[in-house]
C-alpha cells in the first residue's frame, strides 16, 4: 500500500469530490500510478480527521469517473484515467486495418461512440477488467456470478423489473435465448405468433426449429387485440414473440393500454410471451416492458447489442418463474455452455462506473441527430421513424418495387433490407428498412440519404443503374 495523504485544499468542492479531484490531481502529477493501492477507507478517514462516510462517497465518485476500482477484500486501487487526449487514446485510433468496418446501411446497429472521452472510459474499463484476465478465461458456472448478476439487476430495475436472482441469467446475446426458448415452448409444427411485419432473427429461429410462425395483423400501435384473440381461439399457439419497444423495422413503440390489453389476452388463454426488449432502454421514459404487468408468462430479454454494443455478445434474460429456469438453463447449457466471463466483466464493470449510462446518452443524442438528418432530406409522411430509433421504414412510390430498390441502392454501394426479410405471411408490402448507424458517419449517411431521395423523386427508369 502507497503511503497517500490527499491536500483536500487543493479542491474548492465539497470534501468527498476533493478526494476524488485529488486522486485525478496526483495522477496526472506522478504522485499516484495505476496500480496503487489507496489506504482503507477507515484509516484515511481518520488520517484526514474526517467522516468515514465522506471517504467511502469520495472513493465512490473516484470509480464513477473511472480513476480506481475496488476488490472486496483486497482494496482500493489506481486504475488511473490520463484526461489528455494522445493519439493512442482517440475514438479509432490504433485501429487494426485488418479490422476496417465497411459502411452498410443493412444492419440495425447504434451509433458508434466517437467522442475521445467516453472512448477512453470505455478502454479504461476494459484495462481494469483484465486485471483478472486468467479467471475470466476459465469455463465458469452458467447464468453468471453473482456479482455480474447484480450489475443486471441494476440495469434491469431501469426497465421496471426487479426479478429474483435465481430467475435472471446472462446469455451470450439474445440469439442463443431466443433459439432455447422457443424450443422449450414449442415442437416442430407447433406454431407460434409475431408481428406481420417482425424482427427477421425470430424468423430464422422459427423455421430451424420447424415452427409454423404465424403473423398477427397489426396497426400504428402493434399487434390488434382482436386478431389476437381470434387466433388464439383458432390456432391454439404455444407463444408470442413481440419487440414492443422501437419495433424493429416499423420503428414503433406499444403504448401502455395496447400492452394491458396484449397482457390481458394472453393471461385468458394461458399464453407465454417472449419479449425481445432490445431497444427499451434507448427511450428514457418508454412504457413499462410487458414483463412488468405480466410476469408470469413473459419471458423477458433484455440484450446489450443496441443500447451498449452488439460486440459484447450479451443479454440479460428474465424466465417466468423458478420452474421455467430450470429447462432453460439446460438447454442454454447444451447449446452454448456460457455467455462469455470477459464479456460479462466488462458489462458489469460499465455499468457499476456509470461508463454504460454515458455509452447510452450517446447513443440517445446521436440517434436523434440522426434522424433529423433523416427529416431534412426525405419529404414528411413519406417514411416511418422515431426520434430515437437506428432506422427508418421506407415505402416505396412512383413504381419503385423492393427489388428496383435495392438493386439501384447497392449499384452505389448502399446496402438496404427489403421487406421481405421481415414479412411473416402474405405478400410482402414496397418498402425497405434504411439503418442509420454503426460505423456509418453523419456525412455518409447525408449522401446517401440524398442519394435515396433523389432516385425516388422519379420512377425508376429516370435512375438509369440498370442495364
Amino acid at each position: 500500500m502507497k503511503p497517500w495523504k490527499p491536500d483536500l485544499s487543493r479542491s474548492d468542492g465539497p470534501r468527498y469530490m476533493a478526494i476524488a479531484d485529488v486522486i485525478a490531481l496526483d495522477l496526472k502529477s506522478g504522485v499516484l500510478a495505476v496500480g496503487d493501492r489507496l489506504p482503507p477507507q477507515r484509516e484515511l478517514a481518520r488520517e484526514l480527521d474526517i467522516d468515514f462516510t465522506t471517504v467511502a462517497r469520495g472513493y465512490v465518485e473516484a470509480r464513477k469517473r473511472g480513476l480506481v476500482v475496488s476488490h472486496v477484500g483486497r482494496g482500493t486501487f489506481v486504475i488511473g484515467r490520463n484526461t489528455e487526449k494522445t493519439p493512442s487514446r482517440e475514438a479509432g485510433a490504433g485501429v487494426d486495418p485488418r479490422r476496417k468496418q465497411v459502411v452498410d446501411f443493412s444492419m440495425n446497429m447504434p451509433p458508434e461512440p466517437d467522442d475521445p472521452e467516453l472512448v477512453a472510459r470505455m478502454q479504461d474499463g476494459l484495462s481494469a477488467v483484465s486485471s483478472d484476465l486468467v479467471s475470466l478465461l476459465r469455463y465458469q458456472g452458467f447464468g453468471g456470478a453473482a456479482m455480474d448478476k447484480e450489475a443486471a439487476a441494476v440495469w434491469l430495475f431501469r426497465r421496471g423489473l426487479s426479478p429474483s436472482h435465481d430467475r435472471v441469467f446472462l446469455t451470450p446475446g439474445a440469439h442463443p435465448a431466443l433459439l432455447a426458448i422457443f424450443g422449450i415452448l414449442a415442437k416442430p409444427g407447433e406454431t407460434i405468433l409475431s408481428e406481420r411485419i417482425t424482427y427477421p432473427g425470430a424468423r430464422s429461429i422459427a423455421a430451424q426449429l420447424r415452427l409454423n410462425l404465424v403473423g398477427v395483423e397489426m396497426d400504428d400501435e402493434g399487434i390488434l387485440p382482436s386478431a389476437l384473440e381470434s387466433i388464439c381461439k383458432a390456432a391454439k399457439p404455444k407463444a408470442l414473440y413481440l419487440n414492443p419497444t422501437l419495433q424493429n423495422p416499423l420503428t414503433l413503440t406499444m403504448p401502455e393500454g395496447r400492452r394491458r390489453q396484449i397482457c390481458e389476452i394472453a393471461r385468458k388463454f394461458g399464453l407465454p410471451i417472449v419479449e425481445d426488449d432490445a431497444y427499451g432502454f434507448i427511450p428514457k421514459d418508454g412504457p413499462l416492458p410487458l414483463a412488468a404487468s405480466a410476469p408470469e408468462l413473459t419471458w423477458y430479454i433484455g440484450g446489450l447489442s443496441k443500447s451498449i454494443g452488439a460486440g459484447l455478445r450479451l443479454a440479460y434474460v428474465v424466465a417466468p418463474d423458478t420452474k421455467s429456469a430450470w429447462p432453460f438453463a439446460s438447454a442454454m447449457r447444451s447449446g452454448c455452455v456460457m455467455a462469455s466471463p470477459l464479456s460479462s466483466a466488462l458489462a458489469t464493470r460499465w455499468i457499476e462506473d456509470g461508463t454504460a449510462d454515458g455509452i447510452l446518452d450517446f447513443i440517445r443524442s446521436e440517434a436523434a441527430v440522426r434522424q433529423s438528418i433523416v427529416a431534412q432530406i426525405l419529404p414528411e409522411g413519406n417514411y416511418r421513424g422515431d426520434p430515437l430509433s437506428f432506422n427508418i421504414w421506407l415505402p416505396l412510390t412512383n413504381g419503385w418495387t423492393r427489388s428496383t430498390f435495392g438493386s439501384h441502392m447497392r449499384a452505389a454501394g448502399i446496402g438496404v433490407v427489403p421487406s421481405d426479410a421481415f414479412t411473416v405471411e402474405g405478400v410482402a408490402p414496397e418498402a425497405a428498412r434504411i439503418c442509420l448507424g454503426g460505423p456509418v458517419t453523419r456525412s455518409q449517411l447525408k449522401a446517401a440519404l440524398e442519394f435515396m431521395g433523389h432516385a425516388l423523386e422519379g420512377p425508376p427508369e429516370m435512375s438509369g443503374s440498370f442495364f
